[in-house]
């Protein structure tokens, strides 16, 4: 199935992504919050489509998401969102006190950092490829790196938040966390451990640019 990429000279923010990636559901909810009019341009990884020959002309690298900004590309979701917040600064998702700042980063690399690397696809598919997990290995795996953080995780927020992860305003730790929760039940992970996240994450779920942002409200999302 050939990829649709976008012409030469256009103008509007372009988002390379799949429906039911969580970096790429973390810009979403970025690009949903800030008003920002951008062209979805689906890579499918279940297909392959990140190694075809034409998506590594855009991104070597081969991941999503990865935002075109006019002359500016920038992979990489964590670095996106920052790029975005920093050059849109309509809707502010960084505090303005230091020490707030510096929890929503703590937040944000709990999850990018402590949990993501672990549960990306791309290794899930290589402990089936060459430790033969099955999926109920591959789960339990899954269910494991993200309990080890968010047990931690719960503790902090118990600390820093009011209705969002730090305080009542919305930052980049809720537009990371609500997609890891997404994952989590995926895996079908109990989460009752967890009171201030669910609450959190409630909260977050009746805004709509985070329902404009869910998987199952995307282009490509599948059954």
């Amino acid at each position: 199935m050939p990829l649709h990429l976008p012409t030469q000279g256009q103008t509007m923010l372009q988002l390379f992504g799949y429906w039911r990636s969580s970096a790429s559901y973390r810009v979403r909810i970025v690009m949903q919050l800030k008003g920002l009019d951008y062209e979805q341009h689906p890579i499918n990884l279940r297909q392959g489509e990140q190694r075809e020959k034409a998506y590594r002309r855009i991104n070597p690298q081969g991941l999503v998401p990865f935002l075109v900004d006019g002359e500016v590309q920038v992979g990489q979701s964590v670095a996106i969102m920052e790029y975005l917040d920093e050059t849109y600064p309509a809707h502010p998702l960084m505090p303005s006190a230091p020490l707030e700042r510096a929890r929503v980063r703590q937040i944000v690399n709990m999850i990018a950092c402590d949990i993501h690397p672990l549960n990306n696809l791309r290794v899930l598919n290589y402990l089936g490829e060459h430790f033969r997990a099955g999926k109920e290995q591959e789960a339990a795996w899954y269910r494991h790196w993200i309990d080890e953080t968010f047990s931690a995780l719960e503790q902090l927020l118990m600390t820093t938040a009011g209705i969002y992860c730090v305080g009542n305003e919305v930052t980049l730790a809720d537009c990371m966390l609500v997609p890891q929760v997404y994952n989590a039940r995926r895996f079908d992970m109990t989460l009752d451990d967890y009171p201030t996240i669910n609450r959190i994450v409630a909260n977050c779920e009746q805004l709509q640019a985070f329902i404009k942002a869910a998987p199952a409200n995307q282009p490509d999302a599948q059954v």
